[in-house]
């Protein structure tokens, strides 16, 4: 919070990730269960200095927060109360950046510790990830790098 008071007036633009939610998930994945109020305190304040993203007619961003968050396997309930949040206690016009391009390594592809993430994100928990977010209201999500950038392809394989 220091560096972010310190940065008022000097930024025109944030894109801090949300990773977590939850605490549990936060300690296990990030060893560090404080993460998920510090994201909220932190993110909170960068929208009060800057707001609503606003961009140009060309579309350049000029001012404001993006919101970037990436979905990770098996948690999708964390990503509902992370764009709920976003909508509720930012804005509904909140830009955000739903990511779905997790990729298990290092120790999320050799430690038993992390086997619920080992593995790629479903195609329909990518889906329900966006159908929630825009249930929440928010509408002002990026997705147009997916026209341009090559897509590798989801494998469905049902949860056992």
């Amino acid at each position: 919070m220091d560096s972010i008071r310190l940065m008022d007036g000097v930024v025109d633009i944030y894109m801090p990730d949300f990773k977590l939610w939850d605490s549990q998930h936060s300690l296990k994945y990030l060893l560090a269960r404080d993460y998920p109020d510090a994201a909220r305190r932190v993110i909170k304040a960068m929208h009060e200095q800057v707001g609503e993203l606003r961009v140009d007619e060309n579309g350049l961003a000029l001012r404001g927060v993006i919101v970037r968050h990436l979905v990770m396997p098996g948690l999708l309930d964390d990503t509902a109360k992370i764009t709920r949040w976003l909508a509720e206690e930012l804005s509904p016009a909140t830009y955000v950046n739903i990511m779905d391009q997790y990729f298990p390594a290092w120790q999320a592809k050799t430690s038993p510790k992390f086997a619920d993430i080992n593995r790629l994100i479903w195609r329909s928990e990518f889906e329900e990830a966006l159908a929630g977010a825009r249930e929440a209201g928010l509408w002002r999500l990026d997705r147009r790098w997916r026209h341009v950038q090559p897509r590798f392809e989801f494998v469905e394989i049902p949860p056992v």
